[in-house]
């Protein structure tokens, strides 16, 4: 059952992640579409995959790490390191979000890829987008874990 939980939190919360971003995309008119430019470092790190494999492999990355930070947060409750609130919750989410923005600043080096954003604005909403990740996940352990 809890394994069931994990994954609808995963997909939830990665959704919500990517709608927020999307929103912000379009607010902003700029490219802050994480699985588009997972497409764009995979294709600088040779993962050479054609059309539609290519799009897949994004969404797949994207949705899988969402999975792996699900997994954390539901570990550290597991291990009795917080309990499921919406402050721990926010402060999971802010300490994704610096992770997560320290995980594109590599991708982005180490591949020499240079994307035509506004970095400063790309990983502020990337702060945010996290938080909101974290939130949908506590939404779904709350209701169905706790």
């Amino acid at each position: 059952m809890e394994i069931a939980v994990i994954l609808l939190a995963a997909i939830v919360a990665t959704t919500m992640m990517t709608a927020f971003s999307y929103l912000m995309s379009a607010a902003f008119r700029e490219l802050y579409k994480e699985p588009l430019l997972l497409q764009y470092l995979m294709t600088r790190f040779h993962f050479e995959l054609s059309g539609s494999w290519r799009v897949a492999a994004g969404w797949v990355v994207h949705y899988g790490i969402g999975l792996f930070f699900v997994l954390a947060y539901y570990i550290l409750w597991r291990w009795n390191l917080h309990d499921i609130t919406w402050i721990s919750a926010l402060i999971y989410g802010m300490i994704i979000g610096i992770i997560g923005i320290g995980g594109w600043v590599i991708m982005f080096n180490l591949s020499n890829y240079k994307p035509r954003i506004d970095f400063k604005g790309y990983y502020l909403q990337l702060f945010f987008a996290h938080i909101i990740f974290a939130m949908g996940t506590f939404i779904i352990f709350y209701l169905l874990l706790k």
